[in-house]
């Protein structure tokens, strides 16, 4: 962002802390598009996704005065994304366990193979996981949670988690060879 983008970022916040429904209306399309694309990672529909992206922008203007202006405006909006996600996920209790709960094999998505797909691609893969599958995948591959947050948040153990983020990298490594997208 320039000085002038700056600038004027910050007069959006401080309108939304003063509940200026224009300022609110500014940043919600400003981050629309990223928080889209944080909450269709998580779910099957669009409608479920802008359900997602609805109730975390209400928590971004309900709490936004506990926002520190002197960092980043976009990890703090991640968080809060992530968060509601994971919530909506639970709460509409489409997480089940997928595993016996035994160690987790390890199975690994190859850096390489990764580069070689396209983001839409690889978005379309992760969306074909089990929701389960995909959750684990999204908190800990994406989003740089460890096992043990991803256990309390989803209320699993540390193995189902391990176990199923070996079993999603395992089933996206089955499609991309079956869509011979390497």
């Amino acid at each position: 962002m320039n000085q002038e983008e700056l600038i004027a970022f910050k007069n959006v916040i401080s309108g939304c802390l003063k509940e200026d429904r224009t300022a609110q209306n500014q940043l919600y399309r400003l981050f629309f598009s990223y928080g889209m694309s944080i909450a269709m990672r998580y779910v099957d529909t669009k409608e479920d996704a802008i359900e997602i992206l609805n109730d975390g922008f209400l928590k971004v203007f309900t709490h936004i005065n506990s926002y520190n202006d002197t960092y980043d405006f976009k990890p703090w909006f991640k968080t809060i994304m992530v968060n509601t996600a994971i919530n909506f996920v639970r709460k509409m209790k489409k997480f089940k366990v997928e595993t016996d709960l035994e160690e987790a094999r390890n199975h690994q998505l190859s850096d390489h193979i990764l580069e070689k797909i396209g983001y839409k691609d690889l978005l379309d893969l992760v969306q074909a996981l089990s929701t389960s599958y995909r959750t684990v995948f999204n908190m800990y591959v994406i989003d740089g949670f460890k096992h043990e947050e991803i256990a309390d948040k989803l209320g699993i153990t540390v193995s189902t988690s391990k176990s199923n983020l070996s079993r999603a990298k395992e089933r996206l490594r089955d499609l991309i060879i079956s869509k011979e997208l390497i």
